[in-house]
């Protein structure tokens, strides 16, 4: 009896010890495992930073998650998602009605325009008429792509995809390419670089188009993950009014990234 009585307590205390295992294993952030500055570069030693890492941190302790960042490519990081491989996406993630067919996602943490630019030798507009010609670069499985193939390269432009945004600007800065559309942020990042400033300016914003574009940037995560996007949610809001956003903000944008 007395022996049934020990191994009864040994199995509860391997038991609990099982639950609290499983209670502290860390969420998988994904983010985009290539440099989008100023959102999220690895540093010499690897370690991420990046406005969009300090915004993760902060809104994972606000929630009491343990977070882990991590890196999956672009391209197949919704997959990545949705067959458990991570559990939510921090990646500069754009809420459209298309990706909101295969995921879901939390309140927008940020809303920015979206942007071309180009030689400086060259004036022309962010414009289906002034891109008439030209060769314009994009990420590929962006909203960017999404949008120039509808406007400009509907309108006698040819869209060019690469995988990264480095390669994008890496080909403009060489004279591979006309113009380049992303995020304006990430384009204004380049811009002040050391190649952004040699070659390169803004020649506008496109004109907006939320079916496309959406309407700011979310959390992405899987449909019928409402606890999560719950907690995140209240996070957003929560660091949002005790000024722990805009703290972090501060240290890289002159303007409110939230936006309207």
């Amino acid at each position: 009896m007395k022996h049934a009585f020990r191994t009864m307590i040994a199995a509860t205390i391997i038991g609990l010890a099982g639950a609290c295992g499983a209670a502290a294993e860390p969420l998988k952030v994904g983010f985009a495992a290539e440099p989008y500055p100023p959102f999220a570069s690895p540093d010499a030693s690897g370690n991420w930073e990046g406005w969009e890492v300090e915004f993760m941190q902060a809104m994972c302790k606000q929630a009491k998650l343990e977070c882990v960042i991590t890196p999956v490519a672009w391209d197949g990081i919704i997959p990545a998602l949705t067959s458990k491989k991570i559990d939510m996406i921090v990646g500069s993630m754009s809420i459209t009605p298309e990706r909101l067919k295969t995921i879901d996602f939390s309140d927008k943490y940020y809303n920015t325009p979206t942007g071309v630019i180009g030689p400086k030798s060259e004036k022309f507009a962010a414009t289906p008429e002034g891109l008439k010609g030209k060769t314009i670069g994009v990420q590929v499985a962006t909203i960017h792509q999404d949008y120039a193939t509808k406007y400009f390269g509907g309108a006698g432009a040819t869209v060019k995809e690469y995988q990264t945004q480095d390669e994008v600007n890496a080909d403009l800065a060489a004279g591979r390419l006309d113009a380049v559309q992303a995020d304006a942020i990430a384009l204004d990042a380049f811009l002040k670089s050391d190649q952004g400033k040699q070659c390169c300016d803004l020649k506008g914003n496109v004109k907006d188009d939320p079916e496309i574009l959406g309407a700011g940037v979310g959390v992405g995560l899987r449909k019928g993950d409402t606890e999560l996007k719950d907690k995140i949610n209240a996070a957003i809001k929560a660091i949002r009014a005790d000024g722990t956003y805009d703290t972090f903000s501060k240290k890289y944008f002159d303007f409110d990234v939230y936006g309207g």
